[in-house]
């Protein structure tokens, strides 16, 4: 599959996303100035997320509408004024996108409601995301599929029977190409609590690219959801932890994300292809494997022995597995010490 003409699949490096969110903290200055720095780290793609408070929930005071998880990064705070801190204006979609583009980034959002998504039609978008937290709305997602455009979805806290009813509703209403990212929803994520090894798993069961939207801190758990088959990486960015916002303790600053460009890159070169046997670049080490060497000098006639053949280094000699066979044997001529041992040296009756 592609987005906006890059190739996504095992055969290309992977797609890595930088997420947005709400680490703007309000300032489009600051916005632009974060597009810019996922350009120079290398990504693929920025994403925001397009909604604004009234689309994602309703102003009450009650308890159900507030964050109780004490362990929450957002603990007390309440659903409205939250997504109020981190939505992204609409007005500023426009400006972000354009700039993006300049960078050579593929720019395109997360919908969480119908209006959301045409607002990101007339704006043109190459692909959408759905959020874990959204996919199992299933309107939302026949919405989007029918753009007919790329499809990512985050599968955070879904079971397989939610995922098989998300996958059908995105292919039945329209969508050729589609990427499940393997998510746990937890923020910051621990790698305990990540399980990669479902990667692999997914795409066998849902044939379809998956990849990883990571809430860990570093970029292991990223590299080795690579070599696991991960085709896609998404990451929460922001320009300085310590300079605050809503998703800025579990994001990437601008070095970190150029180390996972990096790394997953390496990871996805290092995966190749089943092999054995020397590589091309291998091969002019072969010289340097042990082989059997004359380590004494010898009259014609003179018994080989552990004392006067050695297996020693370089390897232009027979292999050390004939060893045994040639001890006892006699030597056909004065051989000098030094000499790589071959077959032409034996005495012919031996």
């Amino acid at each position: 599959m592609e987005i906006a003409g890059i190739p996504i699949g095992p055969g290309y490096k992977p797609f890595v996303i930088a997420e947005m969110s709400g680490n703007h903290n309000q300032s489009l200055g600051r916005a632009l100035q974060i597009v810019d720095a996922a350009a120079d780290a290398g990504v693929s793609a920025l994403k925001l997320q397009t909604y604004t408070p009234d689309t994602m929930t309703i102003d009450l005071d009650e308890r159900e509408f507030h964050i109780g998880d004490p362990e929450s990064l957002w603990s007390g705070t309440s659903l409205y004024k939250l997504y109020g801190e981190a939505c992204t204006p609409w007005e500023w979609h426009e400006s972000i996108f354009a700039h993006a583009r300049t960078r050579g980034l593929i720019p395109f959002s997360t919908p969480f409601d119908d209006t959301a998504v045409d607002f990101l039609e007339s704006l043109n978008v190459s692909c959408y995301k759905i959020a874990s937290f959204e996919n199992t709305d299933l309107s939302l997602i026949r919405r989007v599929a029918a753009t007919g455009k790329p499809l990512i979805i985050s599968t955070g806290m879904a079971t397989v029977a939610e995922l098989g009813e998300t996958v059908q509703a995105a292919r039945e209403a329209g969508c050729r190409d589609m990427v499940l990212l393997k998510c746990t929803s937890t923020y910051p994520a621990t790698p305990e609590n990540t399980n990669i090894l479902t990667i692999p798993h997914m795409r066998e069961l849902f044939g379809c690219e998956v990849g990883l939207s990571d809430h860990t801190m570093g970029v292991g758990v990223a590299v080795a959801s690579v070599a696991l088959g991960a085709t896609v990486i998404e990451k929460h960015f922001t320009l300085n932890r310590a300079d605050g916002g809503v998703d800025s303790v579990f994001s990437m600053e601008p070095d970190e994300m150029a180390q996972l460009v990096a790394e997953t890159e390496r990871a996805w070169q290092a995966l190749g292809h089943v092999s054995y046997g020397p590589t091309e670049a291998e091969k002019k080490s072969l010289q340097f494997r042990r082989s059997l060497y004359i380590v004494q000098d010898m009259k014609a006639g003179d018994i080989l022995s552990h004392v006067n053949l050695r297996a020693i280094r370089p390897g232009l000699g027979l292999p050390p597995k004939y060893m045994e066979v040639l001890v006892g044997k006699r030597v056909a001529r004065d051989v000098g010490r030094g000499t790589p041992m071959g077959w032409q040296l034996l005495a012919r009756d031996d």
